[in-house]
């Protein structure tokens, strides 16, 4: 797990405009991966954000990215609360919800339906999403949309502004030597400027 496919997958919970991000990763070796993930969380930790790891179908790993104070808030939410009781899920703190969540991931390796709720969908989408089994959406993106088509496409043009102008970054921390590092803080500041306008353009 590399800094780059944390940049790519997860840019936008790195940046604070979503509650988390999942992506697959293959695993040779899981004692590598859980030391990596081990050495992510001591700095990202410190700024709110952690990740886990989850083992999926055929020794997949499924590395999620979460913001924990936004995950809380999230599931407390009255729809999402009863979406997850519906669903059989510990009626407890949203580190349980979550281990029941890995839980259903190793055993059937597939992403049950109601896994958008942690990773910031709207729960009446998610609730649509289950009740039409997939069909009947207004829109797809990052997700499939039943409610306000227009709301969640500034949120996906949002995303994905986010995840260029990260991963513009990361490219050019990689691509230039050492000696030229210098500019890095000044780059980081014009990128994290960048980065506003395009939020604020796509609200």
């Amino acid at each position: 797990m590399s800094d780059e496919q944390r940049v790519r997958f997860c840019a936008p919970t790195l940046a604070n405009i979503k509650t988390a991000n999942l992506f697959s990763s293959d695993a040779d070796s899981w004692k590598q991966l859980k030391e990596q993930v081990c050495r992510a969380n001591r700095r990202l930790l410190p700024k709110g954000i952690r990740i886990l790891l989850f083992r999926g179908g055929s020794g997949r790993a499924r590395i999620y990215m979460y913001r924990p104070s936004r995950l809380a808030e999230d599931l407390n939410h009255e729809l999402a609360a009863q979406i997850l009781d519906m669903k059989g899920y510990p009626a407890a703190s949203p580190e349980k919800r979550l281990a029941e969540l890995g839980r259903r991931l190793k055993a059937s390796g597939r992403f049950p339906h109601e896994i958008g709720l942690f990773l910031g969908y709207l729960p009446v989408d998610v609730e649509g999403f289950i009740q039409h089994h997939a069909r009947c959406y207004k829109a797809a993106g990052y997700w499939k949309v039943y409610s306000d088509e227009t709301a969640a496409q500034k949120q996906f043009l949002a995303y994905s502004r986010c995840t260029e102008c990260y991963c513009r970054r990361q490219f050019f921390l990689n691509s230039h030597p050492p000696g030229v590092r210098y500019r890095q803080n000044e780059l980081a500041a014009r990128q994290e400027f960048l980065l506003s306008s395009y939020i604020c353009a796509a609200r």
